[in-house]
């Protein structure tokens, strides 16, 4: 597995998306935050299932995928890369700044709350 970096900006996930069709954009907030803004193409799991869903292999993608995780300013991103990452997803990374900062410097059709 690569040795990639825990976090990336919102400008370099940006990159990853348009040059790769196989990077998972895994959303960790919650549903109402979900209904409010969302970023196309991006998997729904809030943060306090997820321990749930990979154990019972409801979330379960090849360990090697590389996996950006994000959430609404990166906090809840970080601590769900880090359980990934110890569940063996070592291609997990966190989005710095969350769905805040895509919708500033990234898409700025994505509502800001």
């Amino acid at each position: 597995m690569p040795d990639l970096p825990f976090e990336l900006s919102v400008e370099e996930v940006h990159g990853l998306r348009e040059q790769h069709d196989d990077v998972l954009l895994l959303d960790v907030r919650e549903a109402d935050e979900v209904a409010t803004a969302k970023i196309e193409g991006s998997v729904h799991i809030p943060l306090n299932t997820l321990p749930a869903a990979v154990q019972m292999g409801q979330f379960a993608p090849d360990k090697n995928k590389r996996i950006i995780v994000h959430c609404h300013h990166g906090m809840r991103s970080a601590r769900a890369t880090s359980f990934l990452r110890a569940a063996g997803y070592g291609n997990a990374q966190n989005m710095a700044g969350g769905i805040e900062e895509w919708s500033v410097r990234v898409d700025p059709e994505v509502p800001r709350y």
